[in-house]
């Protein structure tokens, strides 16, 4: 007869997973705000791109460079959203494998624990991509010294 794990062992499975799981949302709430990014960034490029046929000179140099500012941002940004889906991922991973555990009385706690610092790395580069990004995007709101009309 097969030995089913106790109820008492699943609860403290569940327990132990909830640290993951809230971090699961975490992520989540993380990729909302870089899909969000990503949305707004797609939003000036369509926009840049309608001024860009009739524009000439120097406006036309500035939407050029603006538009390949924008192209590097959209690579970043990507960049971030696919680390961060990867660390949720890794996080689901570990969350499996701790009731495949326990179920099957595995003792695969390296296997759980490389899961889970794998996913923080991956969490870790996706936020350096992200922060990258950010920066990037402060080379586009910068007004120019021309518009400010400063006189000195």
């Amino acid at each position: 007869m097969e030995s089913f794990p106790h109820l008492s062992t699943v609860a403290q499975t569940i327990q132990t997973a909830i640290a993951p799981v809230f971090l699961l949302a975490g992520i989540g709430g993380i990729l909302n705000v870089m899909v969000g990014r990503l949305a707004r960034i797609v939003d000036r490029a369509r926009a840049i791109e309608q001024l860009h046929p009739r524009s000439t000179g120097p406006e036309h140099d500035r939407h050029v460079w603006e538009l390949r500012l924008i192209n590097r941002r959209i690579a970043v940004i990507n960049r971030a959203i696919f680390l961060c889906v990867c660390s949720a991922l890794a996080i689901c991973l570990v969350v499996a494998l701790m009731f495949v555990s326990e179920i099957i009385d595995l003792h695969i706690g390296l296997v759980v624990a490389v899961a889970f610092i794998t996913s923080m790395l991956l969490l870790v580069a996706g936020l350096v991509c992200f922060l990258v990004e950010v920066q990037m995007s402060l080379a586009a709101i910068t007004i120019r010294k021309e518009l400010l009309e400063d006189g000195t």
